[in-house]
């Protein structure tokens, strides 16, 4: 008899060993997040060791910005960070230089044609500030410009800057200690998202996140919000400013977010069943039915917020 219970015991015990490295089944009302959380572990659905989910923001000021101690100690246990772009490839001068082909506008267009005077002067304020005389941004497309604001250089921007990006800031500490980086798309195919969206919604977008980083005097900046809510780690507050519709990107949610978190759920796959990894992607992204949170427990994985 107590033969049979040991085994009855054990059987049991195995079924749940099973249950908990396989895939995990939310109740329809559980797989949208509702916690407030910017770091995630990723388990189950066949993963033999944990992944982690890290929430970025791609503008901060440095006297912020520190690293959570979960994600220190993440990187202790992961072989490997997952940026959306491999960082190593956006700080090679051969990519930085072959993306500089494909960023400008087709047909002649200039930035003066989709500006109205006030909003072209700010651009070129802003694009001196950053050293760059007009000849060089005036036929760029808006939101290639976007992205020279919303990323460092590998050696830092100007010494007056106070800002950074979370992705930076990340990438120079898994360059210390030696590990492997990746990315879940290429530059490349975000350059051609780049002409899915009409020049003159790019030029709106371009010059509404420039206002954003300028302190408002009446109250406060589109910047000034989503820190707040980053530092909440309000992820579902973030992708619904992302759905706003006066921030000018509503229209091009599908484009921006939806489609991509989509692409990056197999890939993400892939690389967690190759070794642990980190993937750092924008906060935004992570939210809503239609985030990678959300992506994610529908394929089956254990998502749970890591403190």
């Amino acid at each position: 008899m107590k033969q049979i219970w040991f085994w009855l015991v054990a059987f049991i015990v195995g079924l749940g060993a099973c249950k908990s490295g396989g895939k995990m089944t939310y109740a329809p009302e559980k797989i949208v997040p509702t916690e407030k959380s910017v770091f995630w572990k990723i388990s189950g659905n066949g993963l033999k060791k944990s992944s982690y989910l890290y929430g970025t923001i791609h503008l901060i000021p440095k006297d912020d910005f520190k690293l959570p101690a979960a994600v220190a100690d993440a990187l202790e246990d992961s072989k490997r960070v997952a940026f959306e772009i491999d960082m190593k490839e956006m700080t090679n001068i051969r990519t930085q230089m072959s993306l500089i082909t494909k960023s400008f506008m087709a047909g002649g267009k200039t930035l003066k044609d989709l500006l109205s005077p006030e909003d072209y002067a700010l651009v070129k304020s802003k694009m001196e500030e950053k050293g760059l005389p007009a000849g060089m941004f005036e036929r760029m497309k808006p939101m290639f410009l976007s992205t020279l604001f919303s990323n460092e250089d590998e050696g830092g921007s100007a010494p007056t800057s106070s800002m950074t990006s979370v992705e930076m800031e990340l990438y120079r500490l898994t360059r210390r200690q030696k590990m492997e980086s990746t990315g879940l798309e290429t530059a490349a195919y975000q350059m051609s998202i780049f002409d899915s969206i009409p020049y003159e919604a790019q030029a709106k977008m371009l010059v509404d996140g420039l206002r954003s980083t300028d302190k408002a005097p009446e109250g406060e900046s589109e910047l000034d919000t989503m820190l707040k809510m980053y530092r909440d780690q309000d992820i579902t507050a973030m992708q619904s400013m992302i759905s706003d519709v006066q921030y000018g990107m509503s229209n091009y949610e599908e484009i921006l977010l939806n489609k991509r978190n989509r692409n990056w759920i197999p890939v993400m796959g892939r690389l967690m069943r190759e070794k642990p990894t980190i993937f750092a992607v924008g906060a935004g992204h992570l939210g809503g039915a239609s985030g990678v949170v959300a992506l994610l427990r529908k394929e089956g994985y254990r998502v749970e917020v890591e403190q």
